[in-house]
């Protein structure tokens, strides 16, 4: 535990302490009285209630259009099903710049509804709510399917046979059974709508504002760091609550099922209402998911010959010091030494939280490697800049703090991937290799790893992806000549011109056909039951 312990303390504990204590203390002495301010204020109050009640809505509507599609995937065997899987999951792995990139050109201005029937939804919440489905709809429809594939379809069936009718059968037995899942997903998808950025700052304008993007205007346009240090720890203590009920119904749903196997639960659709409702399942996927990736990639081939690609390859000396081009390769090496660290942090610290000696300590700190998926990543960056500007970190020249910063995000996801894996390997291997005079290294080496492999190589996919889109703190520390992939797609939609928006769309989709061959060997290495996120 001591290497992840550091380096949260260092890179994740200390720059959030950092930029709060810079923003909550005056000539030494502690302002608390500044957090009443802040929230006296109508404009952050307006945030706070945009805030919550668009991720309640968000939720709410994934959910709803969500949910057939978990059924889909659990109970039905359909040709192609693995790679409507894989289809889904793309949005997931998509970093959020490009996923209001795509909404911008489907419902933006020139978009394709605007061009179709003069209708624009970019200045309209709308935009950002259908945004949040696009992007979350995975999590439930993979989250809940994967347990809906393990719950024994003999309950309902036999609640029919007594008489109950098809409704009422799903409503006392199966959901029940569903409801931690369906919890368990509706708080993931609400902490990702929550602490939403890259969306809202994109399809929201000046009319629409999260916590994240106010944290963001704050901090980098007014430089109001006491506002900013404020809406900073109410973020942190609505994702602290968020992630203590998420631990809560993963417990419940861990424990309190008795499950079968999933290959034995699927069969072909039957009748014309379960067609029907692949169907439309299908007809969802294609309209919500597919078309604003489809709608992204006919707008970046919209100059002759491929022009806004090769535009990527000069220099316009106003937006970058360097071709946008470059930010590709900046993009891969930055991303390929996150991962490196994520895959050691987070093995490291998955390791010792399946020890069955593990103390309480050890144990909370499974929650605590959540919080980097919730905690302002805008402040983590700007904290990077305030606090590793003194020997011995003073890494506000180097090249490693950004992939730093792109690791602790990865971290989270190492874990969750390897851990059950982990809890899976019988305790008695490593006893035996011990007794047998195995140090503990050669044990882990020779009786885990072989077991582990393949989790470590998808939890180093999916650590690459979410990497290789990170934009919160990424854009508050790369640099002018080395910006990465969503900072240029980011620049490039923040000045006007036909040019520069056909160059944020060739950009937005070089960077969607990597996470998409990044997901593709992911589905290739994931076994049957490492399904779920």
């Amino acid at each position: 535990m001591a290497v992840p312990v550091a380096f949260f303390a260092v890179f994740f504990a200390y720059p959030v302490a950092a930029i709060v204590a810079r923003g909550l203390q005056i000539d030494g002495s502690w302002q608390f009285g500044r957090v009443a301010d802040v929230l006296a204020q109508p404009d952050v109050r307006h945030v706070l209630w945009f805030t919550t009640w668009q991720a309640l809505a968000s939720t709410a509507l994934t959910l709803l259009i969500a949910l057939p599609g978990a059924y889909v995937f659990a109970r039905f065997d359909f040709p192609g099903k693995q790679v409507l899987r894989a289809v889904v999951t793309v949005p997931f792995v998509l970093p959020t710049v490009v996923v209001g990139t795509a909404f911008l050109a489907l419902v933006g201005r020139g978009g394709l509804l605007d061009e179709l029937w003069g209708v624009r939804l970019d200045t309209t919440v709308w935009a950002i709510l259908l945004a949040h489905v696009f992007f979350n709809y995975a999590v439930v429809a993979r989250t809940v399917g994967g347990l809906w594939a393990q719950l024994d379809p003999r309950q309902e069936e036999a609640a029919r046979m007594l008489g109950a009718s098809r409704l009422k059968a799903w409503r006392q037995v199966t959901l029940p059974a569903l409801a931690p899942a369906v919890a368990a997903a509706a708080l993931m998808v609400f902490l990702f709508t929550f602490t939403s950025f890259g969306v809202v700052q994109i399809l929201g304008g000046p009319a629409f504002s999260t916590l994240e993007v106010e944290i963001y205007r704050q901090t980098s346009q007014i430089f109001d760091l006491s506002t900013a240090a404020v809406l900073t720890l109410i973020q942190f203590g609505a994702v602290a609550a968020i992630l203590a009920v998420h631990a809560w119904t993963v417990r419940r749903r861990e424990t309190a099922l008795r499950l079968v196997d999933a290959a034995t639960t699927a069969r072909r659709p039957r009748g014309t209402g379960q067609w029907a409702l692949l169907a439309g399942v299908l007809v969802t996927v294609a309209v919500l998911l597919v078309l604003p990736l489809a709608v992204l990639v006919e707008r970046s081939l919209g100059a002759p010959g491929f022009g806004y690609y090769r535009a990527l390859t000069r220099v316009d000396g106003g937006t970058f010091l360097v071709p946008p081009i470059e930010a590709i390769g900046n993009s891969l090496q930055y991303a390929v030494a996150a991962t490196a660290i994520a895959v050691v942090i987070g093995a490291l610290a998955a390791t010792a939280l399946t020890r069955r000696d593990a103390g309480r300590f050890v144990r909370g700190f499974d929650a605590l490697l959540m919080l980097p998926l919730g905690v302002s990543a805008v402040t983590v960056g700007f904290g990077f800049l305030i606090a590793l500007d003194e020997p011995p970190l003073d890494l506000r020249a180097s090249w490693i703090l950004v992939p730093l910063a792109q690791a602790l995000v990865g971290v989270p996801f190492v874990v969750r991937t390897m851990l059950p894996v982990l809890r899976a390997v019988d305790v008695r291997l490593r006893e035996a290799a011990a007794v047998l005079g195995a140090s503990p290294w050669r044990v882990w080496r020779e009786v885990d790893l072989p077991m582990v492999r393949r989790a470590l190589l998808v939890a180093a996919g999916f650590a690459f992806a979410v990497s290789l889109g990170e934009f919160g703190a990424t854009v508050f520390i790369a640099r002018p000549d080395n910006p990465t992939l969503p900072v240029a797609v980011a620049r490039l939609l923040g000045r006007p011109g036909d040019m520069n928006y056909g160059q944020a769309m060739a950009l937005s989709t070089i960077l969607m056909l990597v996470c998409a061959v990044a997901l593709v060997v992911l589905e290739r290495l994931r076994t049957d039951r490492s399904g779920e996120f």
